[in-house]
C-alpha cells in the first residue's frame, strides 16, 4: 500500500454526469452508489487515520457545456484541493442524434478548455484528475448505434488526453481500462448497457481513482 497523497483534513469534488451522480439526489447517501461511493470507502479502509470530505458533484445526462453553467457554484466555490472529472459520453451522443446543434469535438474541447484554464487561474494548487470517456463495448458488426459510438469516441477520447498534457493533470484512461477487461469478459459483466456501470464496473474505475492516489 503506497502512500496517500491526499492529506488530512484535504477535499476532493468528484464531477461528472450520471456516472459520477449514480444515484445521490433522493437518497440517504450523498455520495450515490457509484465509483465515488467506492472510491471513499477504499480510502477510508486503507487510511482511516485522514479526514478527507468528498464531495459527489454529477448530474444525470449532463454535458460539458451543463457543467460550465454550474461550474462557480459546484467546483469553484468549494476550493478543493482536488478535482476529478469524467464528463462526455452524453456529448458524444448529443452531437450523434444532432450534428447541427449537438455538443461536437470542437465545443467539446473550447469548453474543457475553458474550464480548466479557469479552475486553473482560481484555484492554482489544485490538483487536476481527468478520467476519459468510455463506452462498455467492442460492437463491430457494421452500422449499428454501439459501432458508431466506438467510432466517434476516440475524437472526444483525444480532446481529454490533450487537455491533461496542456494542464499537466493526472489522466485516467477509462476506456482503455473497460477494453482490456472486455479481452476476457463480456460486456454484461461490467454493465447493463454500455454507458452506465454496474457495482463491478464502478470498482474498476474506482480502483484506478486509488491507483491515482496511493502510489
Amino acid at each position: 500500500m503506497g502512500e496517500l497523497k491526499i492529506q488530512h483534513q484535504q477535499k476532493m469534488v468528484l464531477m461528472g454526469d450520471s456516472i459520477t451522480d449514480c444515484g445521490r439526489f433522493g437518497t440517504e447517501n450523498a455520495l450515490g452508489t457509484g465509483y465515488v461511493n467506492l472510491f471513499t470507502k477504499l480510502i477510508m479502509t486503507r487510511y482511516p487515520a485522514r479526514q478527507i470530505t468528498f464531495l459527489n458533484k454529477g448530474i444525470g445526462g449532463q454535458r460539458i457545456v451543463d457543467l460550465k453553467e454550474r461550474w462557480t457554484d459546484d467546483v469553484i466555490y468549494h476550493r478543493p484541493d482536488y478535482l476529478s472529472l469524467l464528463i462526455g459520453i452524453n456529448d458524444l451522443h448529443n452531437f450523434m442524434f444532432d450534428e447541427k446543434n449537438g455538443v461536437n469535438p470542437q465545443v467539446y474541447e473550447e469548453t474543457y478548455d475553458y474550464l480548466l484554464n479557469r479552475t486553473r487561474e482560481l484555484l492554482p494548487k489544485i490538483t487536476l484528475v481527468l478520467l476519459d470517456p468510455f463506452y462498455i463495448s467492442r460492437e463491430n458488426s457494421g452500422n449499428t448505434i454501439r459501432n458508431r459510438v466506438l467510432d466517434l469516441l476516440p475524437k472526444y477520447i483525444s480532446v481529454v488526453h490533450k487537455m491533461a498534457k496542456k494542464y499537466h493533470t493526472k489522466l485516467i484512461e477509462t476506456h482503455k481500462i473497460f477494453q482490456i477487461q472486455l479481452q476476457y469478459r463480456d460486456a454484461e459483466t461490467f454493465c447493463p448497457e454500455p454507458v452506465h456501470p454496474n457495482q463491478t464496473g464502478h470498482l474498476i474505475i474506482a480502483d484506478a481513482l486509488v491507483n491515482i492516489f496511493c502510489k
